[in-house]
């Protein structure tokens, strides 16, 4: 068992808004204000998350492409005591967003690692959907070609219970056509543009979704799709088994 080293640095895993910068809570801005050095999947967009906080803060890109190259410098600045914040371009790092080779490597050396919680483009598009919300398997996004697409939907197809995914809007028509043709055409819900000015929350089948999508002249924005279990799900039929037992004394 690894145990976290009192006098080495810590990595602070920070959630920041996917739309709205309200959602940004006073803990995140503070371990941003804090951060010796802050991990950013796009410094740009953290660059401009900082300057509306009014801070200024030393800047690391960490991305999908960067971020084996980056850590051996970034877990050495860990074990000489800094404080390192991880983010990402938006909602909760690791979330199919990059930092779990970070996260991994600073936990099996001692590192402590700490999570500050908050918006998550998944969480919040589930608990919208008016889908069973658990138990539920969140799939990232499907892989963009069509052969492996359709492979990844046959093996959740057995899945039961609600399912979570990202899609990016020009794959999007596809991956519900695929979704349908594996799945069979389930409850859905699609949100889109969450927290945003434009925030929308589409419910219907699989097949009637990418129906009224594709009348629409053009696709923006991202998307999150849940899709409810299978026919053998009873969740899906019966919500009630899903609420704990209350807790709350008789009245």
């Amino acid at each position: 068992m690894t145990k976290e080293l009192n006098s080495a640095g810590r990595l602070v895993v920070v959630a920041t808004p996917i739309g709205n910068l309200e959602d940004l809570s006073p803990r995140a801005a503070r371990a941003l204000a804090e951060a010796d050095l802050v991990a950013s999947e796009d410094t740009r967009y953290t660059g401009r998350l900082l300057a509306h906080l009014g801070l200024k803060r030393p800047l690391v890109s960490l991305h999908e492409h960067n971020e084996r190259q980056r850590l051996p410098r970034l877990l050495e600045r860990l074990a000489g005591g800094a404080t390192i914040a991880l983010v990402s371009d938006a909602g909760t790092p690791l979330v199919s967003d990059p930092g779990f080779l970070l996260v991994r490597e600073a936990a099996a050396a001692g590192v402590r690692i700490e999570p500050i919680p908050g918006p998550s483009a998944v969480l919040a598009a589930l608990v919208a959907s008016g889908l069973p919300p658990a138990p539920f398997t969140f799939a990232g996004f499907p892989p963009p070609k069509q052969g492996r697409r359709r492979s990844f939907y046959r093996r959740l197809a057995g899945l039961g219970h609600t399912l979570v995914l990202f899609e990016s809007p020009h794959r999007l028509l596809a991956s519900l056509a695929d979704a349908v043709a594996e799945l069979g055409d389930r409850p859905a819900a699609i949100g889109r543009e969450l927290t945003k000015l434009h925030e929308e929350v589409l419910r219907g089948s699989l097949a009637a979704l990418r129906e009224e999508l594709a009348a629409r002249p053009a696709l923006k924005g991202e998307f999150v799709i849940v899709i409810g279990g299978g026919a053998g799900d009873q969740a899906a039929s019966d919500p009630e088994i899903q609420q704990p037992p209350s807790t709350r004394e008789p009245a």
